[in-house]
């Protein structure tokens, strides 16, 4: 459980920063917008025009990190940025080339600014330049028409079908026709893995018809308790905001301010793992909700809405090898990390090395990871556990197995991984097959312990035949790149469809690049639930106010009240 830290603040704008718009004002920003460069996918960087390879101009280096300075545009890499402060007086800011994102080269960190976030933005409603020849194609049109100009005769021909059902698909619909709270988060620097996990607890269904439900009022929390440091109100008002109707991308800057606060060991600008972002905000949650209902999370019972929703229980079994007694003990979990199956991988095919979807002998499945999960492991001679029976140390083999599953099951797909060889972290580059629709019977207490004395009849503790064990999967998270430099990026299924949620940009995309992604966590939930849930976004209604709390009538309301 992360502790907070009373004496953490919110963190004061950054004073060069203030220094260079009193004397500068936005005469910087807006001469660097001409140098951005927007992807069709929601990347921005700076493009130095007739200069090749951007090249550092002190040292000529060009790998690494280059920055522009905002006075003078010289170009350096990290080192010669902060000599070049040194030197020049009142050169303090620079903007990273590669991720178009203010650096502070006095505070030597990254810092945001709704001014300079508006000057990226706007470069992107810009769009590809429109001419005559263009008519009123749309934007999806044109990229198809570029992509055939460097293709030759016998290629286009080919590829024509393709061209067009790429254009149908991200042309068939108007963005105002997508499910409400479908709303992209602008990237505050380097914040693509809390934006990828927000999407995905926005669009939890019980934990979403929890908070727009008036589950959690932030005006009446703040008034009740005084306290300014709630991270549940900090949501609430995210999920106010993203379920307004409004469609334009919305900055959590203050919900990250307030993380910084729950997890003040995390509070800068680099980049995070999502997974560690994601525990860190459920302990946030329950470490304000548990207070005021004084309960204790290692009993199992706790009733805050992040462990109502995602917390489940283990089971662990460790069983004497020589005289077969077992110690069973339970843990509570709010999500289950699995190993990728590698068994069958060479060391040089798990490390670093893409594979295609296609190639079948080199990519796991999460049925083979929740089946190495739940299998039996045999623990080493230094791992002897003491046998109460024996009465001394024993070799032993430990079970893990599913004793209640969560509303919503979140599975943490272990991708990184240390090399006791190299002594370093490394990235486990797999693609990995996982179904839409899953069954967790087989993973359950109940089904390991018969299959382990031979599928003999006899009572199970805590045996229910009425237990809910389909799922369907809402949302996953991937990462791509590597180790040092990656992106998180979140698809989500509404309504049977899928959108890519890409820091500010939604898209709609083929189920066929969704199976593709290299996923990294993936949210399921209990099918009754995602039944329910499409009912219930089919009827939500728009709200009129930006800040409105939009209330649902569903099974779910009677879980959470």
């Amino acid at each position: 459980m992360s502790s907070r830290n009373p004496s953490y603040t919110n963190p004061k704008p950054c004073k060069h920063l203030e220094d260079y718009k009193l004397r500068h004002g936005l005469s910087g920003y807006k001469s660097i917008q001409r140098h951005l460069k927007a992807t069709p996918h929601g990347r921005t960087s700076v493009e130095m025009l007739n200069t090749g390879v951007p090249r550092c101009n002190s040292c000529n280096g060009f790998q690494g990190r280059l920055y522009l300075c905002l006075i003078c545009n010289s170009v350096s890499c990290l080192d010669h940025t902060l000599l070049h402060t040194q030197s020049e007086d009142g050169h303090d800011l620079a903007v990273d080339i590669e991720r178009a994102e203010l650096y502070c080269c006095v505070c030597c960190d990254q810092v945001y600014d709704p001014d300079f976030d508006k000057v990226v933005m706007s470069k992107h409603n810009m769009g590809v330049p429109r001419d005559d020849k263009h008519g009123d194609e749309s934007i999806g049109e044109r990229l198809v028409k570029r992509r055939r100009l460097g293709l030759g005769v016998a290629e286009e021909l080919v590829d024509l079908k393709k061209s067009k059902q790429l254009v149908s698909m991200r042309d068939r619909r108007d963005k105002s026709c997508y499910p409400l709270g479908l709303r992209g988060l602008n990237n505050l620097g380097s914040t693509c893995f809390m934006n990828s996990v927000l999407q995905a607890l926005l669009h939890a269904p019980p934990f979403r018809n929890y908070f727009l439900s008036e589950g959690h009022n932030h005006e009446a929390c703040r008034r009740r308790s005084g306290d300014r440091l709630c991270l549940s109100c900090d949501i609430d008002v995210v999920f106010s905001a993203v379920f307004s109707g409004d469609r334009a991308p919305y900055s959590p800057a203050h919900f990250l301010y307030s993380w910084w606060q729950h997890s003040a060991n995390l509070a800068s600008y680099e980049q995070q793992d999502a997974h560690e972002f994601f525990i860190s905000v459920l302990d946030g949650i329950h470490e304000k909700e548990d207070k005021s209902r004084n309960r204790n999370r290692d009993s199992g019972d706790c009733q805050c809405i992040a462990h109502r929703v995602f917390s489940g229980l283990l089971r662990s079994d460790v069983t004497c090898m020589t005289c077969g007694s077992t110690s069973t003990t339970y843990d509570p979990c709010v999500d289950i990390s699995v190993d990728l199956d590698t068994s069958n991988f060479s060391p040089t095919d798990t490390v670093n090395k893409r594979s295609k979807p296609n190639e079948n002998s080199s990519i796991s499945t999460l049925l083979g990871c929740l089946d190495l999960f739940t299998r039996q492991e045999k623990l080493g001679s230094e791992q002897k556990l003491f046998c109460e029976t024996c009465q001394e140390m024993r070799d032993s083999v430990k079970q893990m197995s599913i004793r209640r599953l969560p509303l919503v099951l979140c599975l943490h797909i272990k991708r990184f991984e240390h090399s006791p060889v190299r002594k370093m972290w490394r990235k486990i580059d797999r693609y990995l097959q996982f179904p839409f629709s899953l069954d967790m019977t087989p993973y359950l207490s109940s089904s390991i312990v018969r299959n382990r004395f031979g599928n003999r009849i006899f009572s199970v503790e805590g045996d229910e035949s009425d237990i809910n064990t389909d799922f369907e999967i809402f949302a996953v998270v991937t990462h791509s790149g590597t180790l040092e430099s990656g992106h998180y990026v979140t698809y989500l299924r509404l309504r049977n469809r899928w959108y890519k949620c890409d820091d500010a940009w939604i898209t709609e995309v083929d189920e066929e690049i969704v199976r593709a992604s290299q996923c990294y966590m993936m949210f399921y939930v209990q099918k009754m639930l995602y039944q329910k849930a499409d009912e219930d976004l089919s009827s939500l209604p728009l709200s009129p106010r930006r800040d409105a709390y939009l209330p649902i009538a569903s099974c779910c309301e009677r879980l959470f009240k």
